[in-house]
Formats: C-alpha cells, structure tokens, sequence
C-alpha cells in the first residue's frame, strides 16, 4: 500500500522584494487577502489534503511569520468576553498543535531546490511529501493538493501541478513535455526551466504544488546550479524521470500569481467577490470604476 502524503514543506524564505517597501517589515506571506494571510490560504488547503507536519523553510526578518501561528490568549479571553464568537472561530483556524510546525532556516538564497533540500533531515528516507508554494493562491471546490494526493495513491512517483500559459509565458516558468494522459493526469516525459517561447516543449506550466519522492534530496544534493544561477528544483524533479515517473496534474481551480503586483491584486478583487458579505458593495464600486474609465476614455 502507497504511503500516504502527511508532511508538507513551504519554502517562505524569500524577500518579496516586488513588494517594497510593505516587505520591508512584513513577510510577503503575511500580507492578506480580503482577512486571512497568504500563508492562511495555503495551510488551510494543505489540511484539506490530509497534511499533519508543516515544515517552513524561513530566513532572517520572518519572526512576524512564526508569531502569526502562535496562540493569542488575551486577544482570545477578549472576543471571548465581547462575546464575538465569529471572530473566534476564525482565530482559532490559524491555531497550530504542539509539535506540527517545524522551521528551518535557509541561510544562502539559491533558490526553490535548495530551499526543499533544506529541509531534508526531517523527512524519513520512506516518505513522500508534499511543496506548496504560498504565493500561488489556488480557488476551487476541491483544494489542488487535495486533487493531487487522491491521484499520488494511484500513480506513485512524483507530481507536479500544471495549467496551460500563453506561449509567451513560458519563460517565467517550468515547462513539462508532455505524453499520454488519463484524465487530468499526464505523464511527463521532460521538463524544461524558463525556456524560451520558441524553445519549449509545451505550453503546460509547473505550478507551486508538488508531491515528491525523497530521493529528490539526494538528487538536489548534487546538482549544479541552473538557470539565475540557482538550484532548481524543476531540474531536479527531471532527473527522477527514468527512476521513480514524473506526472503532471492538471488541476480544476483558478490559479492567482500573488507574487506579482497584478495577480495579488486579482485575487484580491476574485475572493472579496466570493465573499457573501462584500460582494454588493464591492461590485457595485468596481462597476463605478470601469464607467468612470470608459467615460474618460
């Protein structure tokens, strides 16, 4: 029987240096949408999913990321007294049990594999596990990890979760060839770093949700650096290939890039309109907006 997925890395050490000067004294993982923090939305799918340990992957200035998990028990006794059993609950969403958060600092910046690698000691030589990168914010009716892991218990291996992109895109991203496909699975049969438009193998682009074989540590251990002169991880993820199978998964969901400025603020716009309380008010003005513009125009 496939041993089932239950520890997840974040890889959160990044500076977030597209959003300065907020990043200056915030973790880019704590800036919110609509109420809850990046990093929320990414943990609540990850619980989705069946993960129990967390594991963060941090650096220096992220102190503000480890209080948000935290108890908070005068801010608790006070809603409590207030009577603002609401606000309670939703507290209590963030809280953490003793024990299933760990944090591993990465002290060098070079990159997404090396941050993964980081984290190596505490995952077992037996144990698959998951990635989950914060700044891909993902809505659907079913979390994409959660549509991942039920796949990982047929296919084994590894897995990566992919989407279509504009061919022009393809350089922001790693690019799989693809083969056969099963429904939304799709075996890889190479994988490509930021390849140029002309170059690349396909127009599926790897997302930030990963389900990894631990062999993908030894792996990273010796490989060299990639493209920016970075460990990639997709390059490690390509030479499992002919070892242990490479699938991709092309999940049902909308994806949010909240690494850059636009798709923060889409998402932002997207989830305060999935809001039942805000959704009125927030159309309304956002239709006072476009005619306001055409008027200019």
């Amino acid at each position: 029987m496939r041993k089932r997925v239950t520890k997840a890395i974040f890889p959160v050490a990044g500076l977030g240096t597209r959003f300065l000067p907020a990043t200056k004294s915030i973790p880019k993982e704590i800036m919110t949408l609509v109420d809850r923090p990046l990093i929320q939305y990414a943990i609540d799918e990850a619980r989705e999913a069946g993960i129990k340990e967390f594991i963060f992957v941090t650096a220096r200035g992220k102190g503000a990321l480890e209080d948000y998990f935290d108890s908070a028990p005068e801010l608790e006794k006070s809603l409590r007294l207030k009577g603002k059993t609401d606000l309670l609950r939703e507290l209590r969403r963030t809280d953490m049990d003793s024990g299933a958060i760990a944090y591993i600092r990465q002290r060098e910046a070079r990159g997404l594999g090396h941050a993964v690698y980081c984290a190596r000691r505490l995952v077992a030589p037996n144990e698959p596990f998951a990635v989950l990168l914060p700044d891909d914010v993902i809505a659907g009716k079913v979390g994409c990890l959660k549509q991942m892991v039920d796949a990982y218990a047929e296919t084994g291996g590894n897995m990566v979760a992919v989407m279509k992109v504009p061919r022009k895109q393809t350089s922001s991203y790693g690019v799989i060839d693809p083969g056969q496909k099963d429904g939304r699975v799709i075996e890889v049969k190479g994988m490509v770093e930021k390849p140029k438009a002309e170059d690349a193998p396909s127009n599926m682009a790897v997302i930030g949700r990963y389900i990894l074989r631990p062999a993908i540590f030894q792996t990273l251990r010796r490989l060299p650096t990639g493209a920016g002169g970075e460990v990639q991880l997709t390059d490690a993820i390509s030479a499992q290939i002919e070892t242990d199978g490479v699938y991709g998964y092309n999940f049902a969901g909308q994806r949010f890039d909240c690494g850059s400025k636009a798709g923060y603020l889409q998402a932002t716009v997207a989830f305060g309109l999935g809001r039942e309380e805000l959704h009125d008010e927030l159309r309304g003005f956002l239709d006072t907006v476009t005619g306001v513009r055409h008027a200019a125009e």
